[in-house]
């Protein structure tokens, strides 16, 4: 189990931004991390990846624990190998690169050729179209197949867990129907842990096993996501719908921002 423990985030020393945050990725199952803009979703993600160091970021307070040995003393490429890959948002491909060498960069924990080569495999067999495309430079490739690539080089690692940052950002429905079939048998298929951020709500409920919603660096609520897509602060607040469940119009959002304001 990812778990995280009452952690606060400071960055530059002085600027709070998780404020006592704890939640459990359980073993083989998706949970998903709700939230608006600026409410600390990608930062929590970096605080188990490691990656908080390299912004002047660190938690102060608390544990970020991975079947219970810490991450959060360790160095990012450390966590790699404690089985943990990250994927950004913003599809960070090595542009100048091929497809195929793409995914060899993300094969640094694996030992050997023949390692290597079926970490390849793996990726392709996920991807059909990356095989397809494997001596493309990365850089040509739509964004969808971009968005395929940085999954499978985060594959390369052999991961126990993989954080995904928006993975539907930008991208058409049918490709993100695609993404999403892959994310799913990640966990039915190979039992990987996955943590996922996503701010379509009904997309990330709709796959996800458990789920936190986060405000302001808080958790303001959690739950199993079947139960998450019946509240009625969720239906209200993430999914845009009213009691009936049917779309909300701009006055009725407009008065629930206001009433989510006087709640928070």
């Amino acid at each position: 189990m990812l778990a995280l423990n009452n952690i606060e985030v400071v960055y530059d020393g002085v600027i709070l931004v998780l404020k006592g945050v704890s939640l459990n990725a359980e073993e083989g199952r998706i949970t998903t991390l709700l939230g608006a803009n600026g409410a600390g979703k990608t930062t929590t993600l970096k605080a188990i990846s490691g990656l908080l160091h390299s912004e002047r970021g660190e938690v102060t307070k608390g544990s970020v624990e991975l079947d219970g040995v810490r991450l959060d003393r360790l160095q990012a490429y450390d966590v790699v190998k404690r089985g943990v890959a990250q994927v950004f948002e913003g599809r960070r491909v090595f542009e100048n690169l091929t497809v195929e060498e793409n995914l060899v960069a993300g094969a640094h924990t694996r030992r050997g050729n023949a390692e290597i080569r079926a970490g390849v495999e793996r990726a392709y067999a996920s991807f059909p179209v990356l095989k397809e495309r494997r001596n493309q430079t990365a850089g040509y490739l739509s964004g969808g197949e971009q968005q395929m690539l940085v999954i499978g080089r985060a594959l390369m690692s052999d991961p126990k867990v993989i954080l995904l940052d928006e993975p539907s950002l930008g991208l058409a429905p049918l490709v993100i129907e695609t993404i999403f079939g892959v994310i799913k048998r990640l966990r039915d298929e190979q039992k990987i842990t996955v943590l996922l951020v996503e701010q379509n709500a009904a997309l990330a409920l709709d796959i996800a096993d458990h789920g936190y919603v986060m405000e302001n660096g808080r958790i303001v609520l959690e739950g199993p996501a079947d139960s998450l897509r019946q509240n009625s602060d969720i239906k209200e607040f993430y999914l845009g719908l009213n009691e009936a469940g049917t779309r909300k119009s701009y006055r009725e959002t407009k008065h629930y921002r206001r009433r989510k304001r006087w709640l928070s």
